[in-house]
């Protein structure tokens, strides 16, 4: 059952990693909407005009691959490049490109504007999401040009970008979860190395690839494409990017939707505690369905804790001894926990899951190993995009606290509480910002947006990376009469995607006809 491209595309869209899970998720507190405007740099830059041209094949940065194929009805994809400052403060100053993609809307008599996407990551490419996914939004493109574009310090904007694809498969390849002090000051010398390498490409750009910013750039999209609102579609991490956007600018939002909820109250620690349990419970899930199937799962046990006792067996043998993956390659416990979590993102990737851990107890890491490198964005011709490098720029440049290992190490025991299986690489996880060069910026991001247009607030309550949790509590940060909740009974990462037909009916209504439902409907 091997996994197709377009299906590895998908996988490397998720949201989070375990090896960055400690700095997940933030916002501003001391967001200031006023201090751009008036500007002379500020209105050169509104009023630029984007040239419009077929987009090429994406950048290694951005996953490589060929060239966006038109859409079905013949539309061809287009792609430009927007000017933005590299610090908003400064709008006069220096600049920096922004990647943009779009496609028209069906039907221009009814346009209502552009639509614009976040898939989340941070760290994940538009401008190579976006066609990916297009197929599943081909309903609301009857009345929107369809737009996503690659953040500042991701993909084709100005990529942030840590080491060699060589060094990279030995970062991935590390002990995560230290046993001992020698294992301990080993990862702490790479998590050093590798932020030193951020440092050293980025320079004076790795301060400000922050989500704050990255919601100005939204804003300054909007003026460019003549937009009078913000319409919006975020999904996990992109949820954040709307809140915050809606924070720094309440009067400008549109029609939005945020799917997948990040919580805006968590901090780093509560944040990565969510995600431990939010796992768990999807692996439970995963394990309840092996045993209601029977002899039909191929994975030993009769009841969800042998299932998941087989499971931590087998990741406690590869911290022993690793196993052929691919190539020269051997599948880590780490990977092997990377590409478990990767695969409970979806249900529909349930079926993988159940045969890489069977391969791997046979002595074959090849699948697990293939479901890791689409978390970590590694190619098959073992190029790797920048997704990771970008995911741990925009956290660490978010979030002002800073974990060391030994602080990390103090916590392991509820974080192992909360996952037998995912718990030490959460925890451990952590410290992924110690030794970051940049300061953060706040404990939690502000969301609050008193005077906003509606935002439709979408919760899946089988989530495991932005548990449901996060939904209610968003819709509260937001505030009253701004945040409506829509609740989806059902497994995976994100509710629009899930193949919901209550779901797919409401969001659509809002976004094409304006009509919210209740605030508090359950689809199932």
């Amino acid at each position: 059952m091997p996994i197709s491209a377009a299906q590895r595309a998908a996988l490397i869209t998720a949201t989070t990693v375990l090896l960055a899970a400690g700095c997940s998720d933030g916002g501003d507190d001391t967001a200031d909407t006023t201090k751009p405007s008036g500007s002379p740099g500020l209105s050169a830059l509104t009023s630029q005009k984007l040239v419009w041209a077929p987009c090429t094949a994406p950048s290694a940065a951005e996953g490589g691959g060929p060239a966006p194929s038109p859409l079905p009805d013949g539309t061809a994809w287009e792609c430009s490049f927007l000017q933005a400052p590299l610090d908003w403060a400064e709008p006069a100053g220096e600049t920096i490109e922004l990647a943009l993609i779009r496609a028209r809307a069906r039907d221009p008599e009814a346009r209502i504007g552009s639509l614009f996407f976040n898939f989340g990551g941070p760290g994940g490419s538009g401008v190579t999401g976006l066609p990916g996914f297009a197929n599943e939004y081909e309903s609301l493109r009857s009345r929107y040009d369809l737009v996503s574009f690659d953040p500042r310090g991701v993909g084709r904007s100005d990529p942030v970008e840590c080491a060699t694809d060589k060094e990279l498969d030995a970062y991935y390849a590390l002990d995560f979860t230290p046993d001992d002090a020698a294992e301990e000051r080993t990862l702490s010398d790479a998590q050093k190395k590798y932020a030193a390498g951020c440092e050293k490409d980025a320079g004076p750009a790795l301060p400000h690839v922050g989500t704050e910013n990255a919601a100005r750039d939204l804003d300054l999209m909007r003026q460019v494409l003549g937009d009078d609102k913000l319409h919006y579609f975020g999904i996990s991490y992109g949820t954040e990017l709307g809140g915050v956007y809606a924070h720094l600018f309440p009067k400008n939002v549109g029609r939005a939707v945020l799917d997948a909820v990040v919580d805006p109250d968590a901090g780093v620690e509560e944040g990565a505690l969510g995600q431990a349990k939010g796992f768990q419970l999807a692996l439970d899930n995963f394990a309840q369905d092996c045993v209601d199937r029977g002899d039909e799962c191929a994975l030993p046990g009769t009841s969800v804790a042998e299932v998941e006792s087989f499971i931590t067996d087998l990741l406690a043998s590869l911290d022993k001894k690793p196993i052929p993956g691919i190539g020269t390659r051997e599948l880590t416990q780490t990977q092997a926990t990377n590409g478990i979590a990767q695969a409970l993102y979806s249900k529909e990737y349930w079926p993988y899951l159940e045969q890489g851990l069977e391969a791997a107890d046979g002595g074959d890491g090849a699948l697990l190993l293939s479901l890791s490198d689409s978390m970590n964005g590694r190619g098959q011709t073992g190029t790797y995009s920048n997704i990771q490098a970008a995911n741990a720029a925009i956290n660490c440049v978010d979030f002002k606290e800073r974990y060391t290992l030994g602080q990390a190490k103090e916590r392991l025991g509820k974080f192992r509480e909360a996952s037998p299986v995912f718990g030490d690489f959460m925890g451990w996880a952590l410290a992924s910002c110690s030794q970051w060069p940049v300061p953060g910026t706040w404990e939690h991001p502000d969301v609050s947006a008193p005077g906003s247009a509606p935002l439709l607030v979408v919760g899946t309550t089988g989530d495991p990376a932005t548990p449901y949790e996060g939904t209610r509590a968003m819709v509260n940060a937001l505030g009253k009469g701004v945040g409506i909740e829509l609740t989806y009974e059902g497994e995976g990462h994100g509710a629009y995607n899930g193949g919901n037909a209550c779901v797919k009916k409401a969001v659509d209504a809002y976004l094409l006809d304006g009509k919210l439902p209740a605030t508090g409907t359950v689809c199932k």
